[in-house]
Parts: structure tokens; sequence; C-alpha cells
């Protein structure tokens, strides 16, 4: 566990690393995946020193409509998606 994580992701590394155990990981996977699950965290809600939280939204949340565009088109036309005309 580095220095810079608070006593609250510290906690969540605990408890992933039981939960991961529990479920029949060995000791070093268990610790790899909380170790992973924490840093995710801790870059999705701002806290890392080079994480921008306004770029960072402005990609997931253009990927995430196209996506979704995407999908919703291949329900209709015989599965096929209808392109844009215009």
């Amino acid at each position: 566990m580095p220095g810079s994580w608070s006593n609250k992701r510290e906690r969540q590394y605990e408890k992933i690393k039981r939960s991961a155990k529990s479920r029949g990981r060995s000791s070093g996977t268990a610790k790899r995946i909380a170790a992973a699950t924490v840093n995710k965290t801790r870059r999705r809600t701002g806290e890392t020193k080079g994480s921008s939280k306004a770029r960072r939204r402005t990609s997931r949340s253009s990927s995430r409509s196209t996506t979704g565009r995407k999908r919703a088109a291949a329900g209709r036309k015989g599965g096929r998606a209808r392109t844009r005309r215009g």
C-alpha cells in the first residue's frame, strides 16, 4: 500500500484483498487486484496528481454516446446500422 493512499483507500484495499482471497486467489494475485482496483477508483475520482476530470469526462462521454447509438441502430433494419445522410 503506497503512502499516498488515504485511510479510506487503505480500508478499501484490505476489503478487496480479503474478498479476492476468500474467492480462492493467491495472496499475490489478491494484492495485485486490490491495488489495481483502488488505483482505478482514485483515477476516476480525481485523487491522483495527473488526473484531469474535465478531460476525462469529455472523452468518456463522447465514446459512450457513440457506442449507445451504434447499439440502438443495430436493432433496426435487420441488424445493420443505418448511416446518417446529410
